[in-house]
């Protein structure tokens, strides 16, 4: 077991990779009642081409199966449902996939050992058949109708769509109806096979914990029959040129009034850990600077009615991909373009203000603090930054390292008109 410790935010997180691969984190919150776990794969929809760990070939999958697969994980042998027993003893369970993680976790007062135990069990014993796999198909089929009649939804993966030429996170999470109806359960202990080996996964726990006792505990539930990952798992993406695939898109939905995302394209990519977290870093305090409420672009569109409260601008990153996008309501959404590239040129000849970056950095030491106080922030933070190469600890030590020089030229050389493109959701 291995201690760090964080003298500026004065926490401590301990560290242990099992024999089979599982790399096992835990960070003790005394006086905190709830205690919080979530056991993650480094398995998203954009790991659609890999080496098949068991037989070395190159496999190309349908799009939507890591989805498809998280959906399966529940269903039980024995024909029961594995959210089940967590509601027995009043845990609260649950899932997610996102384009570069599936993650399986729950939170409880009571009955943690029980519910850990669970965990571990059910995420180790797939039981996928064809007629299971079948009925599913009708289930998320349900779900992609679903999402592709939500207009919030549609502007941000239009906006993926228009930014990216190649890469697969251009590509919804579920899927598409045509590629769930390819999945085969064949398919799916494939890509369990492969992705699902606790050599691909981390296990992060948060709570008032003997830490020593959750890792013992943890030895113990772990299937025995799982074999250790030799070999770093190959993933394949398509090459992606710098330049967007089309400026503007545009859809229609039963709306009274339009939607817009406004994204940048990074042309930076495929970096991780420390560099990665400062790139992070540098470009959230920009979006912070010149996006947020009470900056000089949000008071003139607000005042000129051309925004709703609604707006607002972040930095999504991953390693391979990355971008940064502002969105909201608007009457005109094309208006609003045009006055955020006004301002960034403006920005650009006449320089940011220094105050408000010191500002911004202060305020954003101070949340990361604060937000510590939360289980379920600190573990789905971590272990989503974990899989980038990033220790979360290190997050107050790089913003008071990053200068305000670096943020100037990254407001240069990101926010450019030729990186840039808007998807709208208009009225019909």
């Amino acid at each position: 077991m291995r201690e760090i410790e964080n003298n500026n935010i004065k926490e401590k997180c301990y560290m242990e990779r099992l024999d089979n691969g599982l790399q096992v984190i835990i960070i003790p919150k005394q006086d905190i009642q709830k205690k919080y776990i979530i056991w993650a794969t480094k398995f998203g929809s954009i790991d659609n081409t890999f080496i098949d760990s068991t037989t070395g070939e190159e496999v190309v999958i349908p799009d939507g199966v890591a989805h498809f697969l998280e959906h399966k994980m529940f269903e039980q042998p024995d024909g029961g449902n594995a959210f089940d027993k967590f509601s027995k003893w009043g845990a609260n369970a649950n899932a997610f996939t996102n384009f570069t993680m599936t993650a399986y976790l729950f939170s409880a007062t009571e009955y943690f050992y029980e519910c850990l135990d669970h965990l571990i069990d059910y995420v180790q014993t797939p039981y996928f058949t064809d007629e299971n796999v079948e009925k599913e198909k009708g289930i998320i089929e349900q779900e992609i109708k679903m999402y592709n009649d939500d207009p919030e939804w549609n502007v941000f993966f239009n906006s993926l769509k228009a930014m990216y030429v190649n890469h697969p996170t251009r590509i919804d999470i579920a899927g598409s109806v045509d590629s769930i109806y390819k999945i085969t359960k064949e398919e799916l202990y494939k890509c369990y096979n492969t992705f699902y080996n606790p050599g691909n996964m981390i296990l992060f726990v948060v709570g008032d914990l003997d830490c020593e006792e959750v890792f013992d505990h943890v030895r113990k539930a772990n299937h025995k029959d799982i074999q250790n990952l030799q070999e770093e798992i190959v993933r394949f993406y398509p090459e992606e040129p710098k330049e967007v695939k089309q400026k503007e898109i545009v859809a229609k939905f039963p709306i009274s009034m339009p939607m817009f995302s406004i994204c940048f394209k990074d042309d930076k990519v495929d970096i991780e850990g420390k560099e990665l977290l400062r790139y992070e870093v540098i470009t959230d305090i920009l979006t912070d600077m010149l996006f947020k409420k009470g900056s000089a672009i949000y008071e003139d569109l607000y005042m000129k009615g051309l925004i709703t409260p609604s707006f607002g601008a972040g930095f999504s990153s991953q390693i391979g991909y990355s971008y940064t996008s502002i969105g909201g309501e608007s009457k005109d959404p094309r208006k609003v373009k045009e006055i955020i590239m006004n301002y960034i040129e403006k920005y650009k000849e006449e320089g940011l203000d220094k105050e408000a970056f010191e500002r911004t950095k202060k305020k954003h030491i101070g949340n990361f603090i604060k937000y510590f106080d939360s289980v379920t922030f600190i573990a789905n933070n971590f272990i989503t930054y974990k899989f980038k190469g990033i220790n979360l600890l290190d997050y107050v030590e790089v913003m008071k390292e990053v200068t305000f020089e670096e943020v100037s030229e990254r407001l240069k050389n990101h926010l450019k008109e030729e990186n840039c493109v808007i998807s709208i959701a208009e009225p019909m």
